[in-house]
């Protein structure tokens, strides 16, 4: 099987759980819109899949943002440059360890270059990426390792551009104005920041720049419906027995759906072997857009 393409192992991608994600797609759709795009796993498994031609992506995360669009729109210029920061690390008299902090400090200092951002993202801990109050990156450098070759980071750049190059527009909007510019035909998939992660909430989640209101998401969710746009969103889930987060409302009318995200590494550092459940909501037009497509399919086969 192929695999699908990514520059670096991320936190909260959703890679590994992009093909069952995709089965709750509609048969067919005009264009896929991410407003919480991250790495565009999903953006990038449906066009290896050829599910649809145009893609729009988004993050409010505008360094992340330009990372993607280089690697899209000038795949070399990526490679090569990350080659060369990649490569200081191992010139005479470097400590390499030295070297990360010292790409941080540029980065958080305003050299927010794709480049920079990549090989920091290939060299943090656990590929996790964190922030503190000012919105600077401030995880660890991962001292096992000296982030992803250039080599592996070239293929898979160039792959990712040949995927989505003249087909994807890219933006660092609030998820708001992404969403109020959707159009029916469009397919938008959400994976926002998980619930405690609002600057307001009592606990704020370094994991992200900027969190996302509940029930402010909610409201926008509802004005969704109300405009007859189809969503599917991930949302929270579950560990084992214990459900994390507040479930979407029943009023949204969603079809609900928990995907096995497999063994949680939180559970097992704790002496534990619990399976994680992501869930997954869909927008009740696409539920019955693919109940009436299954059907048509009864009526010829």
């Amino acid at each position: 099987m192929r695999k699908t393409p990514h520059l670096v192992q991320y936190q909260g991608s959703k890679r590994i759980i992009a093909p069952e994600i995709v089965k709750f797609f509609p048969p067919s759709f005009d264009r896929l819109i991410e407003p919480f795009s991250g790495t565009c796993a999903i953006t990038i498994f449906s066009a290896m899949k050829g599910l649809c031609d145009e893609f729009w992506i988004n993050d409010i995360n505008e360094p992340l943002v330009r990372l993607m669009e280089e690697c899209v729109n000038n795949p070399l210029k990526l490679v090569e440059t990350y080659e060369n920061i990649w490569g200081g690390q191992f010139c005479e008299g470097e400590n390499n360890i030295d070297y990360f902090y010292k790409i941080r400090e540029e980065f958080n200092n305003g050299a927010k270059d794709p480049a920079r951002m990549l090989f920091l993202l290939a060299r943090v801990v656990k590929g996790a990426v964190r922030y503190n109050s000012n919105g600077e990156l401030n995880q660890s450098c991962d001292k096992r390792r000296y982030g992803t070759k250039p080599s592996a980071i070239s293929n898979n750049a160039m792959t990712i551009s040949n995927l989505l190059k003249n087909k994807t527009l890219f933006s660092s909007l609030d998820y708001k104005e992404v969403l109020a510019s959707a159009q029916k035909g469009d397919l938008v998939y959400m994976d926002p920041p998980y619930q405690g992660t609002s600057k307001d909430d009592c606990i704020r989640d370094n994991r992200y720049i900027q969190g996302v209101k509940f029930e402010e998401f909610v409201g926008e969710l509802k004005k969704l419906n109300d405009r007859g746009i189809d969503y599917i969103v991930s949302y929270d889930g579950k560990t084992g027995d214990k459900i994390i987060g507040k479930t979407l409302p029943e009023s949204l009318e969603l079809t609900h759906i928990y995907i096995n995200a497999g063994v949680s590494a939180q559970a097992t550092l704790n002496g534990k072997n619990e399976i994680t459940y992501e869930s997954l909501y869909a927008s009740k037009n696409l539920i019955k857009k693919q109940e009436n497509y299954e059907q048509m399919e009864l009526c010829f086969a």
